[in-house]
């Protein structure tokens, strides 16, 4: 398997931990369950980590 699958907060590799594929940007990144709340609620929170970020609304 594919070790470049980490979750973009906490690294965390998909042999740690199950991560999920999301798309932003024509790129593709993966989050673990553990983040996900942060992309859905907290997506400012991706600062730095994610290009566009702050222009993101949580829900």
């Amino acid at each position: 398997m594919n070790t470049s699958r980490t979750c973009i907060v906490c690294k965390k590799s998909s042999n740690e931990t199950p991560v999920t594929k999301f798309y932003h940007k024509d790129s593709e990144f993966y989050i673990c369950p553990q983040h996900l709340p942060v992309l859905i609620h907290n997506p400012q929170d991706l600062v730095g980590l994610l290009d566009g970020a702050d222009k993101l609304q949580g829900g």
